[in-house]
């Protein structure tokens, strides 16, 4: 069986009963981070195998996950970064995989920065799209915005400290000057979200040492804030 374990995301007191039941409980971890997943095990006094599953080792990690789940009765459990796994990593892939050779799937709930940051935002809720991780490159992150400019949909996405200041200027340039936030350290001691005109938020941003994974949602086609609203 295979266990899609969502983990905190910054707050270790956000993990769930559930997920540390079914961590001790399962025969191996397959981890996006073997050291960062090996920390969250030894605080919660879990010592259990690991197994490296990434970008960079899903057709043959898959493989070998599926034959041990199917042929030995293999318990497993799945484990990114931070957050619910399949969200903005190779984790879809695995679920796939163990689906199609009849392998019995099923989701320990979590927390998500995506919806995190979107209920922090002041932004509508009701309806959004996400879109994950732009393209590194310019022209090609400008396609990838264009695609949702016209709709009515809250948007959000994540982006690298590195690169977050030219996403907001190429935002600026597709979307126009929309509403937006910007957060970073979620469920931390030093979260933060910024809020206001992306115009606004490049020029606070600016200058300031941008560290961490950051998420950033931004106003649908047409939405005007009630009156008063920042």
């Amino acid at each position: 069986m295979l266990y899609l374990v969502a983990t905190p995301i910054g707050n270790l007191g956000d993990i769930t009963l559930r997920a540390l039941e079914t961590l001790r409980s399962v025969d191996l971890v397959a981890s996006e981070d073997t050291r960062k997943t090996g920390l969250l095990l030894k605080h919660f006094g879990i010592s259990k195998p690991q197994i490296a599953f990434h970008e960079h080792s899903e057709e043959r990690v898959g493989e070998k996950l599926v034959s041990l789940m199917v042929e030995e009765g293999k318990s497993v459990a799945l484990v990114t970064n931070a957050g619910t796994p399949g969200i903005s990593d190779p984790g879809f892939t695995l679920v796939r995989r163990a689906l199609a050779a009849g392998v019995q799937v099923t989701a320990i709930p979590g927390p998500a920065a995506l919806l995190v940051a979107l209920v922090l935002s002041g932004l509508p809720v009701h309806s959004f799209t996400f879109r994950g991780f732009p393209p590194r490159k310019s022209a090609a992150r400008r396609r990838f915005i264009e695609v949702d400019a016209q709709s009515p949909h809250t948007l959000i996405f994540y982006e690298s400290p590195y690169r977050l200041l030219a996403f907001l200027e190429d935002a600026l340039a597709v979307l126009g000057d929309r509403h937006a936030a910007v957060a970073n350290d979620l469920t931390k001691v030093f979260e933060r979200v910024d809020r206001g005109s992306l115009s606004e938020l490049l020029e606070r941003l600016r200058g300031t040492t941008l560290r961490g994974e950051y998420t950033v949602v931004i106003a649908g086609a047409g939405y005007q804030p009630p009156g008063g609203q920042p």
